[in-house]
């Protein structure tokens, strides 16, 4: 069952349409806000529902630099996390840990959790970027003031300030991946604030929940079969070998919504063969253009959803794949706590049924007897 197709709520944040496909976030198409917003502007316009004028674009962009700044225990934290841990298991703990160094983590006042969500959005770049060097043995790197959201990231990953190309490309797939209505994810965290719980309990909840591989860890799942296969000419018999087993899945086709292609992965695939030129490394466009004809051409069609372009998009970057599924945690944050924040303004605990499939009315034996 999976709740497919139960409406469970209201929202005016995110509309899906999976058949046209289309994907809107407060009315605003997402292919038309992927070229031309920062993700700023988008954080903008999933907190207060409706995108920027200058002065507050300058106002929100200045409240984001405002609340950096790891604090010294959650940086020793993840310093200390075992090299062995997976990083989305860091993030969360991290995240956890944020709300034991905020002086009013349970405040519920309008202005408390769109505080929070700012200090939310502004940090999970850096608890990232941290355990990224971290694990290499780096120190973190002190924020840039001087730089936009997805500037800082980078400039937080690699201790250097990255080209224009590269920027732009990641704040594009921030904007891609920032809200998405009901996944798993986000619902995770509804169900969660939908108690009264705090913003850090349903944002650590749905980091959680983001972190399956049947959700946002599927793109770390893109990148490991392309380098399996290795080359565009292993394509066609890999695709034919593995799909004689019926119960294969191919990570990053697919969608429990889209049933034609996904909006987001039509701007991410331009983005891919971009970025291919821009390293001089265009086998894994090529190969990822070759799978999705073979899936597209199949007696039941796949097609790619956000996962797959941005998987080879990632990895023309530099970025490497442990990495893949924390920066979709830093980009949906926002979208996360925009729901949180809805949810709460009318709030009413969700509690769905089951229908029970178990015995019934069973005679009880005494242990003895048993």
């Amino acid at each position: 069952m999976g709740l497919q197709d139960v409406v469970v709520d209201e929202s005016k944040i995110c509309f899906i349409d999976g058949k046209l496909p289309k994907l809107l976030y407060y009315g605003y198409n997402i292919l038309e806000l992927a070229e031309n917003c920062s993700y700023e502007e988008i954080v903008h316009l999933l907190l207060k529902g409706k995108l920027p004028t200058k002065a507050e674009l300058a106002a929100i962009s200045k409240e984001l630099i405002e609340a950096r700044g790891l604090p010294a225990d959650v940086l020793d934290t993840i310093r200390k996390a075992p090299k062995s841990s997976i990083p989305m298991d860091v993030l969360r703990t991290a995240v956890s840990q944020l709300a034991l160094t905020d002086p009013k983590p349970n405040d519920d006042t309008p202005e408390g959790r769109y505080r929070k969500a700012i200090r939310l959005t502004a940090l999970f770049p850096e608890i990232v970027a941290a355990d990224y060097r971290a694990r290499r043995g780096l120190d973190a790197v002190k924020n840039n003031p001087r730089l936009g959201h997805a500037a800082n990231f980078m400039w937080l990953l690699h201790g250097k300030e990255a080209g224009p190309f590269v920027v732009k490309t990641m704040d594009v797939a921030l904007v891609l991946h920032a809200e998405h209505s009901f996944n798993a994810s986000t619902f995770t965290a509804r169900v969660i604030a939908a108690t009264l719980s705090d913003m850090y309990s349903a944002v650590t909840g749905a980091i959680g929940a983001l972190k399956g591989p049947l959700h946002g860890g599927a793109n770390e799942g893109v990148i490991k079969t392309l380098l399996e296969i290795g080359d565009a000419s292993k394509v066609e018999p890999w695709i034919l070998e593995k799909t004689k087993d019926k119960g294969f899945r191919l990570m990053g086709f697919g969608h429990r919504v889209y049933k034609a292609l996904d909006p987001r992965a039509v701007v991410l695939k331009k983005y891919s063969e971009k970025s291919g030129k821009e390293a001089g490394i265009t086998k894994w466009f090529e190969m990822s253009v070759k799978i999705e004809e073979m899936m597209k051409t199949r007696e039941k069609p796949l097609y790619p959803n956000v996962d797959f372009y941005s998987a080879s998009t990632y990895y023309t970057m530099g970025l490497p794949p442990e990495i893949f599924t924390p920066i979709f945690a830093v980009s949906r944050v926002a979208g996360w706590c925009a729901h949180v924040i809805e949810q709460q303004s009318h709030n009413r605990l969700i509690r769905p049924d089951c229908a029970y499939t178990g015995a019934m009315d069973v005679p009880f034996v005494p242990i003895d007897k048993r």
